[in-house]
């Protein structure tokens, strides 16, 4: 699962993000791509399973990019804990999407395939989203 090697602080603000994605919501490696219509917070193993949907369904064939990191920490205390005592424990890792954000490029196989492919990958995930094709992509 995707998880950061090292941070400089353990914890993060939970933050609110707003406005549109400016970086990554153009396509720059494949043809088809997998697009964010809302905020969401996706998980390291909601990328994972995504990720094997799809390479699933292309039988491994051509070649899948993931443009998001799951590099926002999530900390959660312990069922019925009181109130107080700080903040809980590491417990997951997410991806912060905002509307526009590229979140998986896919290139190396047939337009049917692919678009199927990114609607197996888009049902793993907990956002609104859409597949879009590169500006000079011409069908052979």
């Amino acid at each position: 699962m995707l998880q950061p090697k090292r941070t400089k602080y353990r914890k993060q603000h939970k933050m609110n993000p707003k406005g549109i994605a400016v970086k990554g919501s153009t396509i720059s490696f494949g043809t088809f791509a997998l697009k964010s219509l809302e905020i969401g917070r996706i998980t390291n193993r909601q990328l994972e399973s995504a990720r094997i949907a799809m390479t699933r369904y292309m039988k491994r064939e051509g070649k899948v990019w993931i443009r998001i990191f799951p590099d926002k920490p999530i900390t959660k205390k312990p069922q019925e804990v009181r109130m107080g005592k700080g903040k809980g424990a590491l417990d997951h890792w997410v991806a912060v999407v905002k509307p526009g954000r590229i979140m998986f490029e896919i290139d190396g196989v047939p337009a049917e395939v692919a678009v199927e492919a990114l609607r197996l990958a888009a049902q793993k995930l907990p956002v609104l989203t859409r597949t879009v094709v590169r500006t000079d992509y011409v069908e052979k």
